[in-house]
């Protein structure tokens, strides 16, 4: 009998990175402006081209 490899994270993991994501947030490690920077750099790096042609990819509030 063949057993197939599932890639992929399971329930137990997605509910761990939640709890901490919470926990992190709750303790400060984690706030809206280090979001936003995050976004703003995740969004540099997938619309690079957008860059190069003078687009400002920054999130203000």
């Amino acid at each position: 009998m063949a057993y197939r490899y599932r890639s992929g994270i399971s329930l137990f993991g997605l509910l761990y990175i939640v709890v901490g994501l919470f926990i992190a947030w709750d303790h400060g490690y984690i706030t809206a402006s280090l979001i936003r920077r995050i976004v703003s750099a995740l969004l540099a790096v997938f619309l690079w081209f957008l860059v190069l042609l003078g687009v400002d990819l920054n999130i203000h509030t």
